[in-house]
């Protein structure tokens, strides 16, 4: 699993709302592109037996409400026939139901080491941080760049996140690494924007390694702010991880983004996203990945969490 797997999203409130913006967008155009009218819609969905309004279907395209029900849900798949796009495509971008309520928006946070099967190594490197801004920080954008090196080792990783503090104090973020192989040389943590690093735990025996990352002062709540780190490793020759990257949500993130960059001379034959809810641990569902001509592909997910969300890929042997 090589990768920086880190800490949590906490409570996101009616501000949050502009997460939900790739399924308006994707549905008006997909019906611009049809060239079907909502009244037109309306009526071959009839013809397959669902009763659905236009007033639903503008409000569906427009952003302000949203399917959800079940039936809802059933009109859903079919919309995506009638359209003609990809089964699933617009489904996909809904994410979880929204949360109605105040008390039904702040989840209840998973323990930090609760995603990793190496829990028991990973505990005595967390009691060693100050775990107290953890959850007070609500995670509002996400973008993991991971580079492979010529030899298919990950080389670097470049992470950017926009938090906001859902109380005052916030100071700091913790952020765990896992090598994914027991005795595998650990990266160095470089902050770049907006933090320094703090204090690092480490055990090379087992892989694992976990660093604070301190904001420039503690933020008021309301407050956000722009940090990007680099997790660097020693080489050539880089450490061969997994041939995986992944990113462990025990809260809810609201999107984000892995970029992978491989050697254009030597792609990898296959790759595919991976995703893994926790409160389904035994279902896991796999999309597949196109590498461009210089090397890149990248996955996307929407309000996703608590879990895991990653890339995977290999060559033929």
């Amino acid at each position: 699993m090589g990768g920086w797997p880190v800490g949590d999203s906490s409570a996101i409130d009616e501000v949050d709302a502009l997460a939900g913006d790739a399924f308006p967008i994707a549905l008006r155009a997909a019906i611009r592109a049809s060239g079907l009218s909502l009244d037109r819609i309306q009526y071959r969905l009839r013809a397959r037996g669902l009763t659905i309004s236009v007033t639903a279907l503008s409000y569906w395209q427009s952003g302000r409400r949203r399917p959800e029900r079940p039936e809802s849900m059933s009109a859903l798949k079919h919309l995506e026939e009638v359209l003609g796009v990809e089964s699933g495509s617009l489904t996909a971008l809904l994410g979880p139901p929204r949360p109605r309520g105040r008390a039904q928006r702040t989840p209840t946070a998973l323990p930090l080491e609760a995603l990793w099967d190496n829990r028991e190594q990973l505990a005595p490197l967390l009691s060693r941080m100050d775990l107290a801004s953890d959850t007070s920080l609500a995670r509002i954008s996400q973008h993991d760049r991971v580079e492979i090196g010529p030899d298919r080792g990950e080389r670097s990783i470049r992470v950017r996140q926009v938090l906001r503090a859902e109380h005052d104090g916030a100071d700091r973020w913790i952020a765990v690494y896992d090598a994914a192989q027991p005795g595998a040389p650990l990266p160095r943590v470089i902050p770049l924007q907006s933090c320094q690093l703090g204090r690092v735990a480490e055990d090379p025996a087992a892989g694992l390694m976990v660093a604070e990352l301190l904001f420039d002062r503690p933020l008021s709540r309301g407050e956000t702010v722009i940090m990007e780190y680099e997790v660097a490793s020693a080489g050539p020759p880089y450490p061969r991880t997994a041939d995986m990257f992944c990113r462990k949500f025990r809260l809810p993130v609201r999107d984000y983004v892995i970029e992978m960059r491989f050697d254009p001379a030597d792609p990898p034959a296959w790759c595919h996203q991976i995703a893994n809810p926790a409160d389904d641990p035994d279902s896991t569902t796999r999309r597949d990945l196109v590498v461009d001509n210089v090397g890149r592909t990248h996955a996307v997910v929407l309000n996703f969490g608590p879990g895991m969300f990653g890339v995977k890929w290999g060559w033929v042997p």
